[in-house]
């Protein structure tokens, strides 16, 4: 199992003992029909989330007409809808920036409307104590605090941004692209002809409709598209790592700090007994203050729960349900019980559950742990993660290199998958499958399927030449080969 570095957190929540109820063995056949094509284009983004958006970008601006389809009426995925605003591990341990392209460009948009904070550059990986002290007081550490290699606590590169805001700017990004873009539509298969992915077959409020494509991305989170596919997949998780968990957020907000920072300091034993009651409730009193600089008083609340059945709908109904409640019933308690709460009220609820794991790819290249211990570059490399939370490991490998071909799966043609179902075993996934690195998948397979579909080539055969070039063309942060 994945191992962590002692200054990261890592007590994460034991597997939900699902149990599907009612399940049959009966099956129907479903009656032949005539679907609408209403789209024929180049190529074709399955999901709108962080991969998503990058690989529709990618590929109108380099030139091939581009359909971005997304299931809920916003983009950002996780980022926005999740409430999962928090980008980290955008530069290592030594203030070294990795990763930069169309994720930088996103942040860089938003901190220009107020809608995204970081720590300024000239404490990336320094050990200034207000700096580090800042996040550590807001219950960040595990996102913005690591230990360098003389034992000092130093900051990271990590960003927050405003979700309300990056809905809409996603969307600009998206149009000014010149990629067209379809929501409220659910892919519920890939159209398939001598062995290639040719387009999908969409649901909605207008029906069963399908979209023929060149090159299909499926940029779902969860390999949305494989299953039907017939390519080999895994989807084994270790219970009780991150990964194997959803995650539910929500905001609370007229939350007097100053209040309530004075009654843990001036009263810690009463601190103590009204931590306790509200614990014993079934509450909880830990929360993250907002970070956001426009948005004072405003707390983070980031529950965790196990499961290994994460794209499962009885399995989703059942924890949807239950962390509502729990949502609920904690801010009561939070609200009847602690300092600087009693006019607070629930912000914002995330409207899709985290889903942090699942089915993934076996690709052309399948990354794992040993690949996580090494300097060298691949020859295809299309991205640099930074290695920040293993330690005494990530001191020695503080980069992480990922290859093309890991976004190809074996036995299919005119498929890409640019989200956390590329090709990995459980342990690289650990680290590796967050927001700023599915961005990073997105801009390469973009890019990559519009140079198969300009030279008329699979994408398995696409010049990494050029490959190489139209990422840098964008600000991708690549090693020199």
């Amino acid at each position: 199992m994945a191992t962590y570095g002692s200054e990261v957190f890592s007590a994460y929540d034991s597997v939900h003992q699902f149990d599907r109820k009612g399940k049959t063995s009966k099956t129907l056949e479903e009656a032949r029909r005539t679907v609408e094509v209403i789209r024929e284009t180049d190529v074709i983004v399955v999901g709108g989330g962080p991969g998503g958006i990058a690989a529709a970008v990618s590929a109108a601006r380099a030139g091939a007409k581009t359909i971005l389809i997304e299931r809920y009426g916003h983009l950002g995925g996780m980022s926005t809808g999740g409430l999962v605003n928090i980008i980290p591990n955008l530069g290592s341990i030594y203030g070294e920036r990795l990763i930069g392209g169309f994720c930088q460009e996103l942040l860089d948009r938003l901190a220009a409307r107020d809608a995204a904070s970081a720590p300024e550059a000239q404490y990336w990986g320094k050990p200034n104590a207000a700096v580090v002290g800042k996040y550590v007081n807001a219950n960040m550490t595990h996102f913005y605090v690591r230990k360098n290699a003389e034992g000092e606590y130093i900051t990271l590169y990590t960003a927050v941004i405003d979700p309300e805001v990056a809905k809409d700017e996603i969307n600009a990004m998206v149009y000014e692209s010149g990629s067209e873009l379809l929501l409220h539509t659910w892919v519920t298969e890939p159209i398939i002809e001598d062995g290639a992915v040719k387009g999908v077959i969409v649901e909605s409020k207008s029906g069963r409709q399908a979209l023929l494509g060149k090159v299909i991305i499926d940029c779902s989170g969860d390999g949305d598209l494989l299953p039907k596919t017939g390519v080999e997949t895994t989807d084994y998780m270790v219970p009780g790592s991150r990964i194997a968990q959803f995650g539910w957020v929500y905001w609370i907000c007229n939350v007097d700090l100053a209040k309530y920072d004075e009654f843990v300091s001036n009263e810690p034993e009463a601190y103590k007994r009204v931590s306790e009651e509200i614990t014993k409730a079934g509450g909880s009193v830990f929360f993250s203050r907002g970070l956001l600089d426009n948005q004072e008083g405003v707390v983070w609340v980031h529950r965790l729960v196990g499961s290994l059945n994460q794209t499962d709908i009885e399995e989703m109904t059942y924890i949807d349900a239950k962390t509502r409640t729990e949502q609920v019933r904690g801010w009561e308690l939070l609200k009847k019980h602690m300092p600087g709460f009693e006019k607070s009220f629930i912000m914002l609820s995330s409207p899709q559950l985290g889903t942090s794991g699942g089915r993934r790819i076996i690709g052309e290249y399948y990354l794992t742990e040993k690949d996580m211990d090494t300097d060298t570059p691949f020859e295809d490399t299309i991205a640099i993660f930074a290695d920040n939370d293993r330690g005494e490991l990530s001191l020695k490998y503080p980069r992480t290199y990922i290859p093309y071909r890991s976004l190809i799966p074996k036995g299919i043609d005119g498929l890409l998958v640019a989200c956390r179902a590329f090709s990995s075993d459980h342990e690289f996934q650990e680290f590796f499958n967050l927001i700023p690195h599915c961005m990073c998948f997105g801009q390469a397979a973009g890019a990559a399927a519009a140079i198969a579909v300009s030279d008329g080539v699979s994408v398995r055969d696409v010049d990494f030449t050029k490959l190489r070039s139209e990422l840098l063309k964008h600000g991708a942060i690549l090693p020199n080969i």
